[in-house]
């Protein structure tokens, strides 16, 4: 299994704590990273752009000029997509990008991250006390402690801190979220992990079996 330190808020070594092979220790699958991510950054897409054919342009609907005589091209309407102002000719529509996952590539993804994480040294656990990390110059003391100051954190805890998330506001680069909400995205997006004593618990039950949730 693989075992990872432990540390509390102010640095000082609190042991070790082993890890599950499942999760933490996983065989690492580039592919399966890069089809979760392609599908989350898809899924973040709006599909909402949209332009106006020729028959969804107001105005237009006097003949310009009579059909001939007049020496010029024939023209029907002024809204033509070849005037200025007029409809867009195979412009955009609203449509869905949205792409699906399979829970099993999902997990995948994810446990292969977090195998990475550990690898590099980039997983700590951490072990506070009540209302240590309550205000925004404790947590950067913490961070400057543990030598991840102005780098991309990432606090995970087992349940919603309003407390700690008022207090890494202001910390950029500093987030904090629940297993729950884990994506591929978020992981990759922060070098270090910082992950409470029941954080990893909660994250090996919904990522060490079939239970991964899909996307």
């Amino acid at each position: 299994m693989a075992t990872v330190s432990v540390k509390d808020h102010t640095g000082a070594g609190q042991g070790s704590v082993e890890l599950s092979d499942a999760v933490f220790n996983a065989q690492i699958n580039m592919n399966c990273v890069r089809q979760a991510l392609n599908a989350y950054l898809s899924n973040q897409r709006q599909g909402t752009a949209k332009t106006k054919t020729f028959g969804e342009v107001s105005g237009g609907g006097k003949k310009p000029w009579r059909q001939k005589g007049t020496g010029r091209a024939r023209a029907g309407s002024t809204r033509s997509p070849l005037w200025r102002g007029g409809g867009t000719i195979f412009g955009p529509v609203p449509h869905s990008y949205r792409e699906k996952v399979n829970r099993k590539v999902r997990r995948g993804a994810i446990c292969s991250v977090l195998t990475s994480r550990v690898q590099e040294s980039a997983l700590t656990v951490l072990d506070y006390g009540q209302g240590a990390l309550d205000k925004t110059r404790d947590v950067e003391k913490m961070l400057l402690t543990l030598n991840m100051l102005g780098e991309n954190v990432m606090i995970v805890t087992a349940e919603a801190n309003a407390a700690l998330i008022r207090s890494t506001q202001n910390l950029p680069g500093v987030s904090v979220v629940v297993p729950e909400n884990l994506n591929i995205y978020n992981l990759l997006g922060h070098k270090q992990l910082l992950l409470t004593r029941d954080a990893i618990a909660r994250v090996e039950a919904i990522f060490g079996g079939q239970g991964a949730q899909g996307e």
